[in-house]
């Protein structure tokens, strides 16, 4: 045991893994410095033939120019028609090809630095030389009325144009072209071949790096696969058996280095679980017990809380049902008017006015008081989640318009900010906001206007929405304000003008209002309109700024 936690046998394995890491790493890293030079090796070849390339085709490209101009000037000898614009343009192109091969000779010399490259540039940079010059004089021969042509014979102006195209300094222009030619093409013929045989050269060393490197990698492979397979398949055979529930097992210790500490490790752990697994068994024991116990308890619970809610049920329907026997009741009057003998129309219109009038109203009643005893219940569970209200409002605005065009009032809106967001339930909102609507067009008069707007303050360090409906109808007492919000309450002004009603609209507002952890307040006068103002508290942004 001691012998298998020693430092000698515990670092082992280790330092195999470690060695052979490093021999991957080494070759890995020489292979990598290997690219980097070769690609820098072939980006100058080819970089070399680029430039020659170049020079070659500069060369053609001041040939050509200068057989155009020849051309030209025969133009200009036989009165074709030959533009003086025509001839600057060529000499301008021949002198810009002169700087361009002087400019590439440059970086040829940087490039190359052999003897027969020296010697070609040389050769190449005395060329060049009087190649300028040669195309200055036939810019100054060219230029102006004394050209070849003017005051000789046909003849003896061919001869000196050809003189002058043909010689400068001594030197045949033509042969000296020929000469370039020849010369650059040779040297792009090496340059390429050199580019061929150092490209060959890379992949063949390439390939032998690469084979290196896989060949240590499987050598490597295949020492450490074989190392692994028995103290893998001990380790193997351990943790099946932990797995299947075997906890008497135990590895043979005779396995060195880390494994060997794994397989201790395991032992003990295996003995650990023989122990669990006993204590484990006292402990589930005593667990049943306490189940039982609290199973007891929750039966309790769940047969007082489905008593609560079948008492709840039972109130929803005794509700219903106290005031829907009214509503038979009407509805048998009418019945009963409609018996015996004839009657005049306009007492049975009456009568069934106010049947239909008491119905809807009862109606209406039964929706207000389920409503409110939905709201008591849910107040403490709304669905609490980022709400934009500009969008709320947006939809408040376009269902509260159909609610009003149907009693002939006119809902308009006042430009609000955007970017007011609160934490909150945006269905109870729209349901907050219709009610306080719902009041505003319900109490106005024929041809009205009721007015939905919002705006943003700041009230103790906290930033406020406030959402506002104002009406100009039969408006509030003061000394009605303090009991509006009353269940089943309505001023007496409010019953003349709208007989249906049943009081509850305000307080389910209220109720959804201070949910949101805002509140509803009233600015009324008798015949002065009334202004139902709700204040909501906005969300704090990451920033610790109001939203």
């Amino acid at each position: 045991m001691n012998e298998l936690s020693g430092p000698s046998h515990s670092s082992a394995f280790r330092r195999r893994i470690t060695v052979a890491l490093a021999t991957l790493a080494a070759i890995a890293f020489l292979q990598g410095a290997f690219a980097v030079w070769a690609v820098g090796l072939a980006e100058h070849h080819v970089l070399r033939g680029r430039v020659a390339a170049d020079i070659k085709q500069s060369f053609t490209d001041l040939w050509l120019d200068k057989q155009k101009l020849r051309s030209w000037t025969a133009q200009m000898q036989f009165g074709s028609g030959a533009l003086p614009d025509r001839r600057d343009a060529i000499i301008a192109s021949m002198q810009m090809t002169l700087a361009q091969l002087k400019a590439l000779d440059a970086q040829a010399s940087l490039l190359d630095d052999g003897i027969p490259a020296r010697q070609r540039q040389a050769e190449r940079r005395n060329a060049l030389a009087i190649l300028s010059a040669g195309v200055e004089q036939l810019a100054r021969g060219l230029a102006g009325p004394n050209q070849p042509a003017a005051a000789l014979d046909a003849t003896s102006a061919w001869r000196i144009a050809d003189d002058l195209f043909d010689t400068a300094d001594g030197r045949d222009l033509q042969s000296l072209l020929q000469e370039s030619l020849a010369r650059e093409q040779l040297s792009l013929d090496e340059k390429r071949a050199d580019t061929d045989r150092a490209l060959a050269w890379l992949r063949r060393l390439w390939i032998g790096t690469t084979a290196a490197l896989i060949l240590a990698a499987f050598v490597l492979a295949a020492a450490f696969a074989r190392a692994l397979r028995k103290p893998l398949a001990a380790l193997a055979e351990g943790a099946e058996a932990l797995r299947s529930g075997r906890l008497s097992h135990r590895i043979s210790l005779d396995i060195s280095g880390e494994f060997g500490r794994v397989a201790q490790s395991m032992n003990a752990m295996a003995a650990e679980l023989s122990a669990h697994r006993a204590r484990e068994s006292e402990a589930r024991e005593a667990l049943e017990d306490r189940v039982a116990r609290r199973t007891a308890e929750l039966t309790v619970a769940l047969a007082a809380q489905n008593e609560a809610e079948s008492r709840r049920r039972q109130l929803f329907a005794d509700i219903s049902h106290e005031l829907r026997t009214p509503t038979t009741a009407i509805r048998g009057e009418a019945q009963i008017a409609l018996r015996g003998g004839a009657k005049p129309t306009s007492e049975y219109r009456e009568s069934l006015q106010r049947v239909e009038d008491y119905s809807r109203q009862l109606a209406a009643s039964i929706d207000d008081l389920l409503t409110m005893a939905r709201s008591d219940i849910d107040s403490l569970s709304l669905r609490r989640v980022p709400v934009d209200i500009d969008d709320v409002l947006e939809e408040v605005f376009w269902l509260g318009r159909a609610l009003a065009f149907a009693r002939g009032i006119d809902l308009v809106r006042e430009p609000w900010p955007t970017g007011m967001t609160m934490l909150g339930d945006a269905e109870r909102l729209k349901q907050l906001l219709l009610v306080l609507v719902d009041n505003a067009v319900r109490y106005s008069r024929p041809g009205g206007t009721v007015t939905l707007s919002a705006c943003r303050t700041e009230r103790g360090g906290t930033s406020w929405a406030e959402l506002t409906v104002r009406d100009d109808g039969i408006g509030i007492d003061e000394s009605e304000l303090a009991k509006v919000f009353d269940r089943g309450h309505r001023a007496p002004n409010a019953k003349t003008h709208c007989a249906d009603g049943s009081g509850l609209g305000l307080p389910i507002a209220r109720v959804l209002a201070r949910g949101h952890g805002g509140d509803i307040a009233l600015k009324s006068g008798l015949h002065s309109g009334t202004s139902a103002i709700v204040s909501l508290p906005l969300a704090i942004a990451q920033n610790g700024l109001p939203a």
